[in-house]
């Protein structure tokens, strides 16, 4: 299709050298020749270029530190302050579920896709291993991260479920905290649910930690979906959990959280009432005050542009821009929460290989400065 975008790694040679060869030395030779230009870098002051630097998205700045010398002090500038950059916009990293798994990082700044990712500091290049948290092994886990920007110290936390032996309505639940200042793990709740368990859906948020719980048996309640909520940054060893439950006019299929400027964000599959667990549609709410507001809910022909959509997908946002994506298809949706907009992605070169084959992901906010 004309003007469309691919969605290319922005360290593939080839590419590079495709795009050289493509240029005209000619004409470039011929412009010589007839115009007498003087170099805008020659007359530019260098916080002016910072300035305009400071406009492209990252991968960009890294290819014009090779164009001269004094671009290169710049872009090293941009890497020992990194508060020079405006703010990037959130990628998403989309995977296949198979044994041996192929990704691509979708960058919306230039709607493309790098195929080389690592879990490092670009400017130290260091990398971090956590140990195992303690504790019991689990039938379900639930992580989630929180980084602060200021001190650029990160918590992870991790939610385990194991079923209590013989007991198929109660669930063991305990709660890991792992913090990079103390660079250790500590254990501030473990609990037995009633008709619950835990799963894989969590989010930190405020100081406090939101895991999704799944309906076991027992007393029916009005919905099979839960969000239980935990305070961890309270230091006292009296600290339960909450319950706060999902509208109850909603029969959802599925509910993903995420951390969307400090406010608690779910995107739910909303499924027929008379049939649970067929998904008709998706929606977006906001929690305030324990109270759910919704915020929009997904028209009809991006539902149906999705094709065939199973009752369970994925979704994952940071700042204004959530990522939904179906696991039986590499098609990807945006909604910017600042401008109640959608928009799909370019197409993704992942492939479908074969008909089960499966596709989920999770975004992240492009940093250099935070160390893991």
């Amino acid at each position: 299709m004309a003007g469309e975008i691919a969605w290319i790694s922005h360290y593939d040679d080839d590419y590079l050298q495709k795009e050289t060869e493509d240029f005209d030395l000619d004409l470039v030779e011929e412009i010589d020749k007839e115009v007498n230009a003087v170099s805008v870098d020659v007359i530019l002051p260098d916080d002016l270029l910072e300035r305009i630097l400071s406009y492209l998205p990252l991968a960009s700045i890294f290819r014009a530190s090779c164009v001269c010398k004094r671009w290169n002090a710049t872009a090293e500038r941009f890497l020992w302050n990194p508060s020079y950059l405006l703010p990037q916009k959130p990628w998403y990293f989309m995977f296949t579920s198979s044994d041996e798994p192929t990704g691509h990082a979708y960058d919306p700044n230039l709607r493309k896709c790098r195929t080389k990712l690592f879990v490092c500091n670009p400017i130290t290049k260091g990398c971090r291993k956590l140990l195992r948290p303690p504790g019991m092994s689990s039938d379900y886990g639930a992580l989630a991260i929180s980084v602060d920007k200021e001190s650029h110290g990160y918590i992870v936390a991790v939610v385990k479920s194991k079923q209590v032996p013989e007991n198929v309505f109660q669930w063991d639940i305990s709660i890991h905290i792992y913090n990079s200042k103390e660079e250790a793990w500590a254990t501030p709740l473990t609990e037995v649910l009633t008709g619950w368990r835990g799963g894989d859906e969590s989010v930190m948020c405020n100081g406090m930690l939101y895991f999704v719980v799944y309906y076991t048996g027992g007393v029916l309640p009005e919905n099979r979906h839960a969000l239980v909520a935990y305070n961890i940054s309270s230091r006292s060893s009296q600290a339960s959990l909450g319950f706060i439950p999902i509208p109850c006019s909603l029969t959802l299929t599925c509910a993903r959280l995420m951390n969307m400027k400090e406010k608690l964000v779910m995107v739910g599959g909303i499924g027929k009432h008379d049939r649970p667990d067929i998904i008709k549609g998706i929606g977006i709410w906001v929690l305030h005050d324990r109270k759910w507001e919704e915020i929009v809910r997904m028209p009809n022909k991006y539902f149906q542009g999705f094709g065939e959509f199973d009752d369970v997908f994925a979704s994952s946002g940071v700042d204004d821009l959530i990522y939904i994506q179906s696991y039986g298809s590499p098609a990807l949706l945006t909604f910017d929460m600042n401008i109640k907009q959608w928009k799909w992605s370019q197409k993704c070169p992942v492939t479908k290989r074969f008909p089960l084959q499966l596709f989920t992901g999770f975004c992240f906010e492009p940093r250099l400065e935070i160390s893991p």
